[in-house]
């Protein structure tokens, strides 16, 4: 019985912090009536309801159909869970009625290709009345990889102690990340003989080569942000590389330009449009 009860314990606990990483999405989640539905009818049972071994099971059950289902919708999948609790009441305390613990979690997992974990603890204050609780410590580690944009915001993330904001922005980032390989990999297929992906398929950045003025080429740069709130967005520029004699003719300062063009044809096209028009303008052979 002990072991069911550890497990039914430590599904509920990933269950609810999948629950609040989904709770934050944005409208376009939200709109899924018949999830939020779910969500709300798929409270776990209470303990009084554990008293056989099959009852156990069979809440063991439905909490793992409903993890597997959270972790399909989110993409974040927990693979190892623990919590610890120190009781911290004192005598002078305990005679009030005050009750103070500090809850020890250490979790797991991945969200898609990148892979966490995560430690933190709860402070948790309870007297006749109310119950208070507040995270005091919250500490990511990640595995060196080749997400270096997500170093500056997992820094903040631990510094606000915000668990929400992580696996929000964290949802949204491999979004993005997943998108823009899509994306590049895309024209590299379509256009092999100019498009180079120099740091691989994880690339982010795009080269795109003159098969006519060899030195020309363009580099489509392709950021993902993470602002103070957690919101994440892509952000393109576009750099020029060109031999210097040919600065010195661009009178018209057309080359100067390229980057607020390309701006330009991003808020009107959209970023694969956008990508597609320069590879096209930028290697059409002449006739």
């Amino acid at each position: 019985m002990d072991p069911l009860r550890a497990e039914a314990r430590a599904l509920q606990a990933e269950i609810a912090a999948l629950r609040r990483a989904c709770d934050d999405l944005p409208v376009p989640w939200k709109e899924a009536s018949r999830l939020q539905l779910l969500f709300r009818d798929a409270q776990p049972s209470g303990s009084a309801r554990w008293g056989s071994a099959e009852g156990l099971r069979a809440q063991v059950g439905r909490l793992e159909s409903e993890l597997s289902f959270l972790s399909a919708l989110t993409g974040i999948n927990i693979g190892s869970y623990c919590r610890k609790t120190e009781d911290l009441t004192s005598t002078d305390m305990a005679e009030k009625g005050i009750k103070k613990v500090v809850q020890k979690y250490r979790l797991s997992g991945n969200c898609h290709v990148v892979t966490f974990q995560l430690e933190f603890r709860v402070l948790e204050i309870q007297d006749k009345e109310n119950l208070s609780s507040v995270v005091t410590d919250f500490n990511v580690i990640m595995e060196p990889t080749e997400f270096s944009e997500l170093s500056e915001f997992v820094s903040r993330a631990e510094e606000k102690r915000d668990i929400f904001m992580f696996f929000r922005s964290l949802h949204y980032f491999v979004k993005w990340y997943e998108f823009r390989k899509r994306t590049f990999k895309h024209f590299k297929e379509k256009y092999p003989q100019v498009v180079r992906l120099p740091e691989g398929s994880g690339s982010r950045y795009m080269s795109i080569c003159s098969t006519r003025r060899p030195g020309f080429a363009l580099i489509v740069v392709w950021r993902i942000q993470i602002d103070e709130e957690g919101r994440v967005s892509p952000k393109l520029d576009l750099l020029t590389q060109v031999p210097q004699q040919a600065l010195e003719l661009d009178k018209n300062g057309v080359i100067e330009m390229a980057p607020l063009s390309f701006r330009s044809l991003l808020s009107v096209l959209g970023i694969e449009g956008a990508v597609e028009s320069l590879i096209k303008l930028f290697c059409a052979e002449r006739k």
